[in-house]
């Protein structure tokens, strides 16, 4: 019988695959449990056709479902979307395709591509957006935040870099699928609160080849791609995972990757961490982590976040409130201001106590 994924219940069977994107879903003869039932509504599954009979014996009696309620949500005018709800979007969308890989659906490629399209054709309408990408992830789905910030700002920081339009799409493309492959470390890791345990964090290292596993062969992903999601945890001193390569042997996606993953990271909140300033976290990747990263890529993510002008208002970690007077080149992200309160000049380039916390008003 054809029902909805509202009228499912655990134990239902399936008695044809499951189809979406041109993918095999889920398998006929699967038993339904909870988690399988929320895949179908998460890829907004219409229909699918179930044996009559639950997996424990007993007859399968459909739920009903209250029709009106979906008609409220067909024939709703589209509405220009802001680049913050074009990014919640594809958040979503993100997760839904992890949701999928988790449960063995291999990865369509196009839809990556189409969701980071349509991220950098806002960003295009409002640049300044790209400096605030990190206030919008959350606790919860920090993983899927995670995967759709490092790819499109990744792919920014490459056109800011002067690569090719093709080169901007296929690092934006490797940096959102990067983390893909923590759809197949098991869920008491992903999901744990706290801090890992070594053996815990040495299993989460192996994301970066499953990564690459699923990636590998399917039509359009070039070499640059597969090599970028491989190498973004590699370091430019041989220090990184998993193969310990050095600056030579690492391709220029990895090394864009590989800072944009760590400044997110730092700024973001977590379960287990505090998100820090993106103008401290720039700091302390260019000063703490010198010789780890592409001194080039870390300099242009700083002029990216720094992005001041005269007349900027910030606040500082004092929580001094201030403008921007004057622009250091040397030290992009520690201008000089006027603190408003006292009319005092503070030479924030001589000044190792205080950072900016956050911009006010550019």
């Amino acid at each position: 019988m054809r029902v909805k994924p509202n009228q499912l219940d655990v134990g239902c069977i399936l008695s044809k695959d499951v189809n979406c994107f041109s993918n095999q879903l889920i398998r006929k003869k699967t038993v339904l449990h909870e988690k399988y039932i929320n895949v179908l509504k998460a890829f907004l599954i219409e229909e699918v056709e179930v044996e009559g009979t639950l997996a424990n014996g007993k007859p399968y009696l459909p739920k009903e479902v209250n029709e009106s309620e979906v008609e409220k949500t067909k024939n709703i005018p589209l509405e220009k979307k802001s680049f913050m709800e074009e990014y919640l979007q594809a958040v979503q969308i993100y997760k839904k395709l992890f949701q999928g890989w988790q449960a063995g659906m291999k990865v369509d490629i196009l839809i990556i591509r189409k969701t980071l399209l349509s991220l950098l054709e806002k960003l295009n309408e409002d640049p300044d957006e790209i400096t605030s990408i990190h206030h919008y992830a959350t606790k919860e789905d920090y993983i899927f935040h995670h995967a759709v910030s490092v790819g499109v700002l990744s792919a920014y920081l490459a056109r800011k870099l002067n690569y090719t339009s093709a080169e901007q799409i296929q690092v934006g493309i490797a940096g959102m699928m990067s983390d893909s492959g923590m759809a197949k470390i098991p869920n008491s890791i992903l999901s744990k609160k706290g801090h890992l345990t070594s053996s815990e964090y040495e299993e989460m290292k192996n994301h970066s080849m499953f990564s690459y596993q699923m990636i590998k062969g399917i039509p359009g992903v070039t070499d640059g791609v597969l090599l970028g999601v491989l190498q973004h945890h590699e370091r430019v001193d041989g220090s990184g995972y998993p193969m310990s390569v050095s600056s030579q042997k690492l391709h220029k996606f990895s090394k864009i990757i590989a800072v944009v993953d760590v400044f997110h990271a730092m700024t973001s909140e977590r379960y287990y961490k505090i998100k820090q300033s993106p103008f401290r976290v720039i700091e302390l990747i260019e000063k703490d982590n010198f010789g780890l990263f592409d001194i080039k890529v870390v300099q242009m993510l700083a002029m990216l976040i720094s992005n001041f002008s005269v007349g900027t208002i910030i606040r500082l970690n004092n929580g001094d409130i201030g403008e921007v007077v004057f622009l250091e080149p040397h030290v992009p992200n520690r201008p000089m201001i006027r603190i408003q309160t006292t009319n005092e000049y503070v030479k924030l380039a001589n000044r190792s106590d205080l950072y900016i916390e956050e911009v006010v008003n550019r």
